[in-house]
């Protein structure tokens, strides 16, 4: 299913409800958000093609994975371009528990034609997953070791996507599952809740987590998002989300599929399961 059910032309109260209901919101095209990704792009294909970054090509070199690449600041200026702004900058700026609005240096996704294939570090089942349920995962939850355990290591606060290049709805599209953050919310506030907070990190969460994704495949609907140049999508910070597989139908220019994503970071990992 793709988003054109939710639009956000509606009272920024409403759109707050409909974030906290359903995990996600999608921002319809917003000229001065364009202005900004025409002015990035060349600094984000140069990141890209930079040969010290090669090491981020993943997938068969089907994905780009781009961790903090783009070189902004924390207002979202790269260079002596104008902060990144628009009507998901302001409904953040004005309805996130995030004190003050510092960004991260964005991620760079790059998905090309293929994506994903199998790769010395993900085949068998790791692979099959990847492919056939979009390596659905929660940000921050980092896979740590070869028994690929899973820990708490970054509290993000949010993920904010923007669209880079053109490219259709069949071209590796961010998925997410509807309201699968309320269940995550509460599967973790139990697991955690005779943990003492500083120990939150080093606390082998895997099992538990592979509970609850089953849970949210069992119970919640995949959205596959449908987006364009001057747009933005907002996903919860504790939503099951991930990547479609290039489709027989995709297309795209040279850039490939690519996506900016903002994922700063709460001081602790009780805002991030706690605060609203």
């Amino acid at each position: 299913m793709y988003n054109s059910r939710l639009q956000s032309n509606t009272s920024d109260i409403n759109l707050s409800e409909q974030f906290q209901n359903l995990g996600w919101l999608h921002f319809k095209f917003d000229p001065a958000l364009l202005k900004w990704v025409d002015h990035v792009l060349p600094y984000a294909r140069a990141a890209v093609a930079a040969p010290e970054n090669a090491e981020w090509l993943r997938c068969g070199g089907t994905w780009f994975v781009g961790v903090n690449l783009l070189p902004n600041n924390l207002q979202g200026r790269v260079d002596d371009s104008d902060p990144i702004s628009g009507e998901a900058i302001s409904f953040l700026k004005n309805n996130h528990a995030f004190t003050g609005f510092n960004l991260d240096k964005a991620q760079i996704s790059v998905c090309y034609p293929g994506y994903p294939k199998p790769s010395e570090t993900e085949f068998g089942s790791t692979y099959r997953y990847r492919r056939n349920r979009d390596g659905a995962h929660i940000d921050g939850l980092l896979a740590i070791g070869a028994d690929r355990r899973r820990y708490l290591k970054e509290p993000h606060a949010y993920i904010l996507g923007i669209p880079m290049t053109d490219f259709n709805a069949d071209a590796a599209p961010p998925v997410v599952w509807e309201s699968s953050h309320n269940i995550v919310r509460a599967v973790f506030r139990e697991f955690f809740s005779d943990i003492q907070e500083e120990l939150w990190a080093d606390v082998d969460i895997t099992n538990t987590y592979h509970h609850l994704r089953k849970e949210v495949f069992d119970k919640c609907q995949r959205i596959q998002l449908k987006l364009k140049r001057g747009e933005s999508f907002l996903v919860h910070r504790l939503a099951l989300h991930g990547i479609g597989p290039w489709g027989e139908t995709a297309r795209a220019g040279p850039d490939g599929r690519m996506i900016c994503y903002f994922r700063p970071k709460f001081k602790s990992p009780s805002e991030w399961l706690c605060a609203p």
